[in-house]
């Protein structure tokens, strides 16, 4: 099922560009961000304490029968109050909902009635574009263009006319600027879908639109993301994502945002800040370095008061505390793992 079992990986290569957008060399992933929040202010959802954020800080909705929610329930039923005031502090922020594969209709439209019925805000992330994530961990996604046009229009349809906020296909784009990852008979089509899902999403009255465009250490050559990003359909959309999944610090994320902006018409991001709190592991020789990395934390709480007018948001992108994949004692990619959300909260600065 989509967002339990093949969520995602997270990021495992990247492309090193020329200015010229030619791949130079390809290497593993780091990634990051992060930390704790605000007080509570609102009603959660099927009876669950309330959760919402103060909506002067974050317009998003916060699900109240997330993992991380329901870890709590769990420790305090066991008597853990410890354990569950340290996972609280992930429960009480919005984090992404990673749209399900097999009823996106149905999954968004409640979602996105949910977040209504709070005055809030749905964040949504789809994940299932075609050879998706070069066959690794979090490998799979729609069986070919016209099953991934399908899924998506059904998307549409269960957001409707509702407030939400899409991250369109984490990785899908560096992916293809990876050499031997994504082949080359599907670069084109790939273009072409995440192009026809902006233009369909931004055609809902109350949908804002961010494409994903990797992290400050996988495509170093901002430059070479231009004309990726415009042949994906950037112009249309209301920005780009940086850092999903991953744990490059907010500060190079910004630096580096700044510098992509520039060249794709002053158009606004957002950063995933969900494990960036340590930053990445610095000169790790694990190959996997991008997966469930020790000593990781929290990074910024979820918030639009960024300070930054190219900076729309932190957000957490990629849930906390779920894994990466298969790798360092962790579960499948998207699984809930309650150690590692722990620890992201004891390594979390304030």
């Amino acid at each position: 099922m989509y967002g339990t079992d093949d969520r995602r990986g997270g990021r495992r290569a990247r492309a090193r560009l020329a200015a010229t957008g030619a791949v130079l060399s390809t290497a593993m992933l780091l990634a990051g961000c992060s930390s704790s929040g605000d007080d509570d202010d609102g009603e959660g959802d099927g009876g669950k304490e309330a959760r919402q954020p103060a909506s002067t800080q974050t317009p998003y909705w916060v699900d109240p029968k997330g993992s991380a929610a329901q870890q709590v329930d769990s420790y305090r039923d066991e008597d853990k109050s410890s354990q569950a005031e340290l996972i609280e502090r992930i429960a009480r922020h919005p984090a992404g909902h990673w749209v399900d594969y097999e009823d996106p209709e149905g999954d968004t439209r409640r979602v996105t009635d949910a977040a209504e019925k709070a005055d809030r805000s749905a964040l949504l992330v789809l994940y299932n574009i075609p050879h998706r994530d070069c066959g690794q961990y979090s490998k799979g996604g729609a069986a070919d263009g016209n099953a991934y046009r399908a899924w998506v229009d059904k998307v549409a349809k269960g957001i409707g006319d509702r407030k939400a906020t899409v991250i369109v296909e984490p990785d899908s784009i560096p992916h293809l600027l990876d050499e031997g990852c994504t082949p080359q008979q599907f670069h084109e089509e790939r273009y072409q879908l995440l192009n026809e899902t902006v233009g369909k999403l931004k055609k809902l009255p109350g949908t804002t639109v961010y494409v994903d465009a990797g992290n400050p250490d996988w495509v170093r050559d901002p430059g070479g993301l231009v004309e990726p990003l415009n042949r994906a359909g950037i112009a249309q959309a209301d920005g780009f994502a940086l850092n999903v999944s991953n744990y490059q610090t907010t500060r190079s994320n910004t630096a580096y945002g700044r510098k992509v902006s520039q060249m794709v018409g002053n158009k606004p991001f957002v950063i995933d800040t969900s494990r960036n709190g340590n930053g990445p592991i610095e000169g790790a020789q694990d190959e996997e370095s991008w997966c469930n990395p020790d000593g990781r934390a929290l990074g910024e709480s979820p918030t639009t008061k960024t300070g930054d007018k190219r900076v729309d948001a932190y957000l957490w992108i990629k849930r906390p505390g779920e894994s990466d994949g298969e790798c360092k004692g962790g579960p499948k990619a998207g699984k809930w793992w309650p150690k590692y959300a722990l620890d992201l909260v004891r390594n979390a600065k304030g």
